[in-house]
């Protein structure tokens, strides 16, 4: 290799070894700091994306960064054979600020994993085995979760070794609770806002009905905070929001501050019926991830990221009634609904420094920003998006 090579060569070499399975934008980036990520050309970017709602606490965060640091220097990584403190303080950290009666956590590796053991879960404490999922949803693409997972694209060709899943439509209390009444399945999954639907949202009397309806059918509810977590919506978990008690939440994302770590949160009941050797993981639970999760959550807290979420989605709300867009979701997670496809906004806006997401709704745009970004740095997406809307319009 050359001794400095140029974005479009370091994409060709990744390109060349990689499995062709991400349609990946055609920047390489080698450096963040906030809200801001760097090429190795030396471009600059305003993340709005998060890097796919990881970088809630922004990149880089100097609390992660120093515990990844002070962790390296002492022990890297043992399995669940020992205990471990830094393991104790982050789980305990974490049942703290879980919905109360939640004192127990389990942590793996990925939100598709998290999804999963939450289903073997239920399946092992119910006796049965169906799952009732819910249309648009999104899961995880392990073989597991992607049975529950809505789009068909993602199912093709792997139907004949799913488990068997019902599907209900979003928002649809009346429907949603005769099906879980008739069919008595182990477990509800549910994410409680859409991200890969644009940020669909729906009634809290939603929600509400399927935990009633699991309550009646003896079926336990699956909150999938995969991206609600950790405060992004202005509360720890969207289910606190809601009111409502599930028996599990799954988180993931933001919950290692840039580090692959997820967690199930369980019901102190539903705990109980877990024994020794029924859920096992490698790295789970690891002395690294460990680190940055206890880091992850004292920023959490001390930065009162959840009050920023909020202010967040107040200064972005503004600038989508003041140019008459209609726009969803909660607190760091918003999706905006244009009258025209959004690519060529979403690449306009990547080439003028800012990075969005699409979704499976060509017409709505996803933001979802970390919790560090300014007002001035909102202030320049919109400023932006107006430029690219009217060069789009010529």
């Amino acid at each position: 290799m050359k001794p400095t090579m140029t974005s479009i060569e370091w994409m060709e070499l990744e390109a060349s070894t990689q499995l062709g399975t991400y349609n990946k934008w055609p920047i390489s980036l080698v450096k963040g700091d906030g809200a801001w990520v760097e090429d190795v050309d030396g471009n600059r970017y305003l993340d709005l994306y998060g890097g796919h709602c990881v970088a809630f606490l922004g990149h880089n965060h100097p609390a992660v960064v120093e515990a990844i640091k002070h962790q390296a220097d002492a022990l890297l990584f043992y399995s669940n054979a020992v205990h471990a403190p830094v393991r104790a303080r982050a789980s305990k950290l974490l049942s703290e600020l879980a919905p109360e009666g939640m004192d127990k956590v389990f942590f793996i590796n990925s939100g598709s994993e998290a999804n999963e053991a939450a289903m073997k879960i239920a399946r092992k404490a119910t006796g049965r085995t169906h799952i009732v999922a819910v249309e648009g949803d999104f899961h995880g693409r392990t073989l597991g979760s992607l049975a529950t997972t809505w789009q068909e694209k993602y199912r093709a060709g792997y139907e004949a070794a799913m488990a068997p899943v019902t599907f209900v439509p979003f928002g649809n209390s009346e429907a949603a609770r005769t099906t879980i009444l008739e069919e008595k399945p182990a477990a509800v999954i549910v994410e409680p806002i859409q991200s890969m639907q644009g940020m669909r949202t729906a009634a809290p009397s939603f929600f509400r009905a399927l935990s009633e309806a699991c309550k009646e059918a003896g079926s336990m509810l699956i909150m999938d905070e995969v991206q609600t977590g950790l405060g992004r919506t202005g509360a720890f978990t969207y289910s606190q929001l809601l009111g409502i008690d599930p028996d599990m939440i799954t988180l993931a994302k933001s919950l290692g501050g840039g580090v692959p770590v997820s967690a199930v949160l369980l019901r102190n009941e539903v705990a109980d019926t877990v024994g020794f050797g029924e859920q096992g993981t490698t790295f789970g639970g690891g002395m690294l991830a460990m680190a940055c999760v206890e880091a992850t959550l004292k920023t959490l807290v001390a930065e009162d990221l959840q009050k920023k979420a909020l202010a967040i989605w107040n200064a972005l709300e503004i600038g989508c009634q003041i140019r008459g867009l209609r726009y969803q979701g909660a607190g760091c997670l918003m999706g905006i609904k244009f009258s025209q496809p959004i690519a060529t906004l979403v690449s306009g806006l990547r080439e003028k420094g800012i990075l969005v997401g699409g979704s499976a709704d060509p017409y709505v745009m996803r933001l979802m920003p970390p919790a560090v970004v300014s007002e001035e740095e909102i202030k320049l997406f919109w400023k932006s998006l107006d430029q690219v809307m009217r060069e789009a319009a010529d």
